[in-house]
């Protein structure tokens, strides 16, 4: 495994239908990981391989410390450091994260209109997020923008994203919509898989594939025009056979996978027990796409 999301808190400041339930519950600061915990675990793992890390949430920006635990992570021998938001609080973290080294930013951007991306977001304000993408671009950060593509959603904005990816050089990434949590109410209806979603490009951009890592979970792709497209198609195209993700949850709890309901807590395992307990994680991961998980993602680090 090269590959570590770190969940920050299971807590966030939007509401994404697909993410989180009606009336979410959020797990008592008290007992989430604190900043030594993280830097002692994460630190296990990557003596035991990990080469990245993510921070995640829930929402990460929304965890009391967001910086201090980022600082404690920031002493550990990796070589990407990246985190993934909705954006909301990111404008005030910036220059800390530039001066930091954390310069990966995968950015939520569901809509490019105001008033959907409200809905979407239970809430959330577009001109936030979209200002937030604008400044971290100008900082020099590397920027992805993650849209979760839903058919009827916001499936008719796929040419526009494309459009505004020539124009700023950001790369956008549509992910299927995937059977976890509350989403999996309606997954089959929003459903849209990632070789339609490429038919509809086709009419009107030339996609050239680029090649990718071979445990990347993406499908890359570039056009003339200068637009890039990542393509992430857990459902339809899933990569478990390949995946090098490992999953820690912001109460110590590491998964192997996503759709894993269960994993193994290490919050105060003995450090010399370490490698027997990540082996045991292993041997959880699954080879096949699991049909489907009813926990929340937001409970699971995005």
């Amino acid at each position: 495994m090269r590959k570590l999301r770190v969940s920050l808190t299971d807590a966030c400041n939007y509401n994404c239908f697909y993410c989180m339930p009606n009336t979410p519950t959020f797990t008592p600061k008290s007992f989430l990981l604190k900043s030594e915990e993280y830097l002692d675990i994460c630190g296990s793992l990557v003596a035991a391989g990990i080469e990245e890390i993510r921070v995640t949430g829930g929402e990460p920006t929304v965890r009391p410390k967001f910086q201090e635990i980022l600082s404690a992570l920031n002493k550990l021998p990796v070589r990407r450091k990246a985190i993934t938001t909705n954006g909301h609080l990111l404008s005030k973290h910036l220059m800390f994260l530039k001066e930091t080294g954390w310069t990966h930013l995968n950015i939520s951007l569901d809509s490019l209109d105001p008033g959907r991306f409200h809905c979407i977001t239970g809430g959330g304000d577009f001109r936030t997020v979209f200002a937030v993408i604008e400044k971290a671009k100008e900082m020099g950060f590397h920027v992805k923008t993650n849209t979760v593509v839903m058919r009827g959603i916001n499936d008719d904005e796929l040419m526009d994203f494309m459009a505004w990816s020539a124009q700023t050089g950001i790369e956008v990434r549509f992910l299927e919509y995937m059977k976890i949590g509350p989403g999996l109410k309606v997954q089959e209806q929003r459903f849209m898989k990632a070789d339609e979603i490429l038919i509809r490009l086709g009419q009107e951009f030339i996609l050239k594939p680029i090649r990718a890592d071979a445990d990347s979970t993406s499908l890359l792709y570039t056009t003339d025009c200068g637009a890039k497209l990542g393509l992430i198609a857990s459902e339809s195209k899933a990569f478990c056979a390949t995946c090098s993700r490992l999953r820690l949850s912001a109460t110590g709890i590491l998964r192997a996978c996503v759709m894993n309901s269960t994993g193994i807590s290490i919050r105060h395992s003995n450090p010399k027990d370490l490698p027997k307990i990540f082996e045991k994680v292993m041997d959880m991961k699954p080879l096949v796409h699991a049909e489907s998980n009813s926990i929340p993602m937001h409970t699971l680090g995005g």
